[in-house]
């Protein structure tokens, strides 16, 4: 019995040594995880922060919504103008079917000698349109063009359109302002035709040619 108490002494101081060691190494290597996961997590954020790493091209998706901003806007605009125009067009009025087309001729008529180049209602606009201050050659460009329009029948009708008379007026109750007789009276008609055509076109000739480039006047 006394000489094993040495031993154990022994024993037990080895133990505790060991004991220690543990606890100590396990401090030791805890402490460098931490130490380690710290770093990592800070390279990390720095990456993150750091300009062109894995990071999105902000300024490029800025520039790219820019640009489909300003193509969406110069598309409406375009849009707009041409609404615009479309209703300043439909406010104008109008005084024959658009179904006609343009004609192939670009040069006026040649000019009468006087009125007594014709007869019947192309004789009375010849009259009128001098008495108005237009020319001969205003006469026959004012014969070609409603020769076209209307064949100078003062009861002629477009059923697509709605215009009527001589000059084609839409709609021809427009001509009431120059004679309650407007549906049978070609002086009426021919007299509205004259204003209507110097308000918009200043001569005849220059209705022939609208009309000779567009189909209609």
């Amino acid at each position: 019995m006394i000489r094993l108490r040495p031993r154990i002494g022994v024993f037990r101081s080895l133990s505790v040594l060991v004991l220690i060691g543990g606890l100590v190494g396990g401090l030791l290597i805890s402490d460098r995880k931490t130490q380690q996961r710290t770093t990592v997590n800070t390279l990390a954020a720095q990456t993150a922060d750091a300009p062109g790493v894995n990071a999105p091209d902000s300024t490029g998706d800025q520039k790219d919504a820019q640009a489909k901003a300003d193509e969406e806007a110069t598309a409406a605009s375009k849009q707009a103008k041409a609404a615009d125009d479309a209703a300043r067009n439909g406010n104008q009025p109008a005084s024959r079917s658009d179904t006609r087309g343009p004609s192939s001729g670009g040069t006026a008529p040649p000019a009468p000698a006087d009125c007594n180049a014709y007869s019947g209602n192309r004789q009375i606009g010849c009259t009128l349109t001098l008495e108005a201050g237009f020319s001969l050659q205003d006469v026959a460009c004012l014969v070609s063009l409603w020769n076209r329009e209307s064949g100078w029948n003062p009861k002629a009708k477009n059923p697509s359109s709605g215009a009527y008379g001589i000059a084609q007026a839409n709609p021809g109750n427009k001509m009431a302002s120059f004679g309650a007789d407007w549906q049978t009276n070609p002086v009426t008609q021919i007299k509205w035709g004259l204003s209507y055509i110097k308000g918009r076109y200043k001569t005849p000739c220059g209705a022939w040619a609208h009309s000779q480039s567009t189909g209609w006047y």
